[in-house]
C-alpha cells in the first residue's frame, strides 16, 4: 500500500515561512558543518573510530588496525577523511601518529558518542 501525502491547508503562514528561511538563511554554515560531520560519522567504521577515540582519548592507526582488524592502509584512507573536516586532530611522537577527536568542532558528536558509549539512544 503506497501512502501518498498531500498538503491541505487553506492558507500558508507567510510570517512563519519567513522565519523559518530566516532561521536556515541565519544557521545554514553551522546545518552544513553538521551535514559533513553527519555524513562521515554514518560510516561504520569511522563511526567506530570515533567512539574508540572518544572512549581512549588518543589512539595511532596501529591501534585501529588490530582493534578493527584493517589493514593501516584502509585505516588512514577514513583517518584522512575526518581530518580534513577538522573531525580529528594528530600529535606526532617520534614516527607515530596518534589521532584524538578536535572537540572544539564536534561538541553535538561527542554528546551523541556518549550515548552510544552508556547505550542511552532510542531507536
Amino acid at each position: 500500500m503506497k501512502l501518498e501525502i498531500t498538503c491541505t491547508r487553506a492558507e500558508a503562514d507567510h510570517k512563519q515561512i519567513s522565519r523559518c528561511r530566516e532561521s536556515l538563511d541565519k544557521t545554514s554554515k553551522t546545518i552544513s558543518e553538521m551535514g559533513k560531520i553527519f555524513s562521515l560519522a554514518g560510516n561504520e567504521t569511522r563511526l567506530k573510530i570515533l567512539f574508540l577515540l572518544n572512549q581512549e582519548k588518543e589512539l595511532c592507526p596501529c591501534d585501529f588496525s588490530d582493534i578493527l582488524k584493517m589493514s593501516v592502509p584502509a585505516i588512514s584512507q577514513h583517518i584522512r577523511k575526518m581530518k580534513d573536516v577538522d573531525l580529528i586532530t594528530s600529535r606526532r611522537e617520534g614516527q607515530t601518529l596518534f589521532y584524538s577527536i578536535n572537540a572544539q568542532r564536534s561538541s553535538m558528536l561527542m554528546n551523541i558518542l556518549n550515548n552510544i558509549q552508556s547505550d542511552k539512544i532510542a531507536v
